[in-house]
């Protein structure tokens, strides 16, 4: 057992699914044996439910692809699950074709794609429910589920802290396109929620003078407490510089793509900024598990794959074999935890998860607002 950390391996299993639910491992994991993948025609009966992983295993994201697919092979052989045959079944050439593929095997529940795009296109593909890595809320439905932390989320949560921290005036900048707009609106309704006034916004494109001059002209209407900067940090690097000069007191606030941005420690002008993500309390050891493993870090979004297959065995549970899954049990409104902390799913798919608010401080980032450890009612 010198490749594999044990005591990493009993913390990642011993992860909590519902109220007094935990899952422990009843053995050291061995090799990893790589998953069945695109078999045609159905898959033997074998007393196993069968779940589909739709990830892209070639193309530009293949390397997250095979990320998520190794986290998900963890997550089997820690809890050492007997009840499920997870086959892996590549969207590099086509999702579409990818699910058609895990329907005609038979499969029952579908963990995948990556993104919004894909989503309808394989719904059209499969009678299974999906449980979606996308992060968009418009990629909910009655059938499937949502596992990525949204832009919504992380500006609802960042708010309502600032609020609960005195802060009362609130500005944005906001990048052209989607991301921006669902950001801007969200932010427009967590600061009414919150009791606080919206100053303004700034719209910019992603170019160096575009969101320069966008802080300008924010700046420029005064009176502002917090400025909400919708992008990835190095958009806020530019930006913060012209927006923090002469108001020492103003708090920048980030979204959830600063989790994981080594920048985000690095540079002076964004200290004392918050944002929220999903919490890394389990992230560090699951690294370690993970590289133990495989030989190399694990992306970010891994922890979603060895969520899902915790989720699928919890549910499992209540599932007849060869019976359509039970998607109603997804409904539980004390929710699930995972590596990723708390999360509950609503009834048209979306997914609230219980984020922490982070700091950026001189070369470290402080978590200041701890995540929820669950959800009641």
């Amino acid at each position: 057992m010198t490749s594999w950390n044990r005591r990493a391996a009993i913390a990642l299993a011993g992860v909590v699914l519902l109220a007094g639910c935990k899952i422990v491992p009843k053995g050291p994991p061995g090799t990893v044996a790589p998953p069945p993948k695109e078999e045609t025609g159905t898959l033997p009966s074998d007393g196993r439910h069968r779940v589909a992983l739709l990830v892209p295993l070639s193309g530009a994201d293949a390397a997250l692809g095979q990320s998520l697919e190794h986290a998900t092979q963890m997550a089997l052989l820690d809890t050492n699950a007997r009840n499920l045959r997870v086959t892996t079944y590549d969207t590099g050439s086509g999702a579409a074709t990818a699910a058609a593929r895990a329907e005609a095997d038979g499969n029952r529940l579908v963990i995948g794609p990556l993104s919004e795009d894909e989503v309808a296109a394989v719904g059209r593909a499969t009678r299974a429910p999906l449980l979606t890595f996308a992060a968009e809320p418009e990629a909910a439905a009655r059938d499937a589920f949502v596992l990525g932390t949204s832009v919504e989320q992380s500006v609802a949560r960042s708010v309502s802290f600032a609020q609960g921290r005195g802060l009362r005036r609130f500005g944005a900048l906001l990048p052209a396109g989607q991301y921006g707009a669902r950001a801007g609106e969200a932010f427009a309704q967590a600061v009414r929620a919150a009791g606080g006034t919206l100053v303004g916004t700034e719209t910019y494109e992603r170019s160096n003078p575009s969101i320069i001059s966008a802080a300008r002209r924010l700046k420029a209407r005064g009176g502002l407490d917090a400025v909400l900067i919708a992008d990835q940090p190095r958009y806020a690097v530019l930006a913060a510089p012209t927006l923090k000069a002469g108001s020492a007191g103003l708090r920048l606030i980030g979204t959830e793509l600063w989790a994981g941005e080594a920048s985000v420690a690095r540079t002076a002008a964004l200290r004392g900024a918050w944002f929220a993500a999903v919490s890394d309390q389990r992230f560090g050891q699951f690294t370690t598990s993970y590289k133990a493993r495989f030989g190399r870090a694990p992306y970010r979004a891994a922890t979603m794959g060895y969520d899902a297959i915790l989720l699928a065995i919890r549910i499992a549970r209540d599932w007849r074999v060869g019976a359509p899954f039970p998607t109603s049990r997804l409904a539980d409104r004390d929710g699930f935890v995972g590596l990723d902390g708390a999360f509950r799913f609503a009834p048209d798919g979306r997914i609230e998860r219980a984020l922490e608010v982070r700091e950026a401080r001189a070369g470290t980032i402080a978590v200041v607002g701890p995540a929820a450890a669950k959800f009641g009612g």
